[in-house]
C-alpha cells in the first residue's frame, strides 16, 4: 500500500466504525449458539411444547372490524348449507313416505300464527338472500362490478332486495 494513503484510510476506517459516516454500512453480526441434544421422544415433545409456548400468537378475528364483504360471503355459504339441508330433509321424508303434502299443510295450519310467521321467516330470508347473492355472483362472473366500489354497491343492493323480497314472501 502507498504510505501516503495509510493515514487517510485509517481515519476513514475509524470514522466509519464510530458510526458517523453511513451507519448502514456497519456489519452487525449476531451469533446464536446451536446445541445438538440427544433426547428421548418424550423429552423431544416437552422441548417442542416449550418452544411453541414462546411463539408469537396471531391476533384473534375479533380485533378486526367486520367488513360487509366477509359477512355477506359467510352468510351466502351458511344460507346455502341451510337451504340444502332443508331441501334434502323434505325430499327424503317425501321419498321415504313419512309425510305427504296434505299432512304438511294440515300440520302448518294447526300451528299458532306466531309460529307460522317464525317458520316462514326462517325460510324466506335465507332463500331471498341466497337467491339475490347468487345473481350478484353471476354479475361478477360476467366481469361487471368487480371493483371495491362495485362490490360494496352490490352488497348493499343485495341487503335491500333481500329485505323487500323476504317480506313479500313472508306476507304473501
Amino acid at each position: 500500500m502507498f504510505p501516503s494513503l495509510r493515514l487517510p484510510l485509517a481515519c476513514a476506517a475509524r470514522t466509519a466504525r464510530s458510526g458517523i459516516i453511513r451507519p448502514s454500512l456497519h456489519i452487525k453480526s449476531s451469533f446464536r449458539s446451536i446445541v445438538t441434544v440427544k433426547a428421548t421422544p418424550v423429552e423431544e415433545n416437552s422441548i417442542l411444547v416449550a418452544q411453541r409456548k414462546n411463539r408469537p400468537v396471531s391476533p384473534h378475528l375479533q380485533i378486526y372490524e367486520p367488513q360487509l364483504t366477509a359477512i355477506l360471503s359467510g352468510l351466502h355459504r351458511i344460507t346455502g348449507v341451510g337451504l340444502a339441508a332443508g331441501f334434502y330433509a323434505v325430499t327424503v321424508s317425501f321419498a321415504a313416505g313419512i309425510v305427504d303434502s296434505a299432512t304438511l299443510v294440515s300440520l302448518f295450519s294447526a300451528l299458532p300464527v306466531a309460529a307460522q310467521v317464525l317458520l316462514k321467516t326462517l325460510a324466506a330470508f335465507p332463500f331471498a338472500f341466497h337467491s339475490w347473492n347468487g345473481i350478484r355472483h353471476l354479475i361478477w362472473d360476467s366481469g361487471r362490478e368487480v371493483n371495491v366500489k362495485g362490490v360494496y354497491r352490490t352488497g348493499y343492493t343485495i341487503i335491500g332486495l333481500t329485505v323487500v323480497s323476504a317480506l313479500a314472501l313472508l306476507f304473501a
